[in-house]
């Protein structure tokens, strides 16, 4: 059984465009717990008054609170706009401290957002069905759900967004891009897009709508060989591919493609429960905090799946929680087959506070079986691809498949 809590840990890329997807459960450091307790109330409210009293309390050798409360000082005594909201004030120093350590994936979300970020949690929301990030100081699209309004607008993995609207996104974090391009289904968002090869950039408008996209699917495919889905890990993936394991085990195929392309990660606990099928023995992941502390996530469960032939696809959308997947398999001398991965792989502690606030902090890095480094570098596959998909001449409006043509020659090669 997974577990539900206000606790989680995250394997996210980045923050879904309205997507919902949940993670499994971690912890927070002791100490932020001890401050927190001495600024709010019996309600879990934030007391002023309280943060004030920290004054006398907050030294350090490193550096000197005594400018912080000069200025908060002379804000409160000073601006124009009086009289100063200082609820305000303390959150917007919160998200300043943490935007302080350089990292795009740790934040801090004062409550209304932290709300709004956690209603994404519940796998429905409304959107445009897209996972964006930062590369490089770039938004990015990481990868546009199935039958999504981003897909249809012809979003692809690998988008730079270079405008929200009338904004520019040269500065943007991803949390308040997500708040711009959310919102109420019927409405729509303007994208300007650039892409590899396109001479200029194109404006996208986007129509939102209400996404809930079941994360598995599967059918039977010539020569025998099943053929897996899996488009992000939320709390039901696991059920719904054990759902899909039954069923296609009844039809006893040949081998497998297990198709990850696109993929943005999600539940490690889903992750490596999926993982475990393949696997009978060892390790699935390893969680490195620091340099010598370090959490292994061994296989477990039935490896229902480990006597089948397996070619696992994969692409620049593959990320986080899938790429732990494919790491595995691969280690594990599964091929994989199709475009180098994202290479997303820190992980994120979730925790709702009393106040209603949350923070989002990278605590950890992932590593494979083998002890590859998956954060930053990402992995490459057996066989790489230059091109996924081709305009198919005989079908009008569709493309020819060439990752997965190419996934079934290497299983028919195998299974011979």
């Amino acid at each position: 059984m997974l577990e539900k809590s206000s606790y989680k840990r995250f394997l996210l890329v980045t923050t879904f465009v309205g997507l919902g997807i949940a993670f499994a459960i971690g912890f927070f450091s002791g100490t932020a717990v001890a401050v927190r307790k001495q600024v709010v109330d019996a309600s879990g409210d934030v007391n002023i008054t309280k943060v004030v009293d920290l004054y006398g309390k907050t030294r350090s050798d490193e550096v000197s609170f005594d400018q912080f409360w000069k200025v908060w000082n002379t804000i409160k005594s000073n601006y124009v706009g009086q009289p100063v909201n200082e609820v305000d004030l303390f959150y917007g120093a919160i998200q300043g401290m943490v935007k302080g350590l350089n990292d795009p994936y740790s934040v801090y979300f004062p409550p209304k957002e932290a709300k709004e970020f956690a209603d994404d949690l519940s796998g429905e929301f409304e959107g445009i069905g897209a996972e964006i990030g930062i590369r490089d100081k770039q938004l990015i699209v990481i990868a546009p759900l199935p039958d999504s309004p981003a897909e249809k607008a012809g979003l692809k993995s690998g988008d730079k967004i270079l405008a929200i609207g009338d904004e520019e996104t040269g500065d943007i974090t991803v949390e308040e891009a997500v708040q711009k391009i959310r919102g109420p289904q019927g409405t729509q968002v303007m994208l300007t897009i650039s892409r590899d090869g396109w001479e200029k950039a194109e404006e996208r408008t986007i129509t939102r709508d209400r996404i809930n996209v079941p994360t598995v699917r599967w059918e039977m495919k010539e020569g025998d060989i099943a053929y897996v889905r899996i488009s992000y890990f939320n709390q039901e993936t696991v059920f719904e591919f054990d759902k899909a394991v039954q069923e296609m085990l009844l039809k006893a195929p040949a081998g497998l493609v297990l198709d990850l392309r696109s993929n943005p990660g999600g539940y490690l606990d889903s992750a490596v429960l999926i993982a475990s099928e393949w696997i009978k023995d060892g390790v699935i992941v390893r969680e490195r905090f620091n340099d010598t502390e370090q959490k292994e996530y061994s296989t477990s469960g039935r490896h229902r799946l480990s006597d089948i032939p397996t070619v696992t696809l994969v692409d620049e959308g593959t990320a986080s929680g899938s790429e732990i997947l494919a790491g595995a398999l691969q280690d594990n001398g599964k091929v994989l087959v199709g475009a180098q991965i994202f290479g997303k792989g820190s992980v994120q502690n979730f925790e709702v506070l009393p106040d209603g606030s949350a923070l989002k902090l990278t605590i950890a890095k992932w590593f494979t079986p083998k002890d590859r480094k998956i954060d930053e570098t990402g992995i490459t596959p057996d066989i790489v691809l230059e091109k996924m998909f081709e305009e198919d001449a005989s079908t009008e409006g569709e493309a020819k498949d060439l990752g997965l043509e190419k996934a079934m020659e290497v299983l028919k090669s195998q299974i011979q």
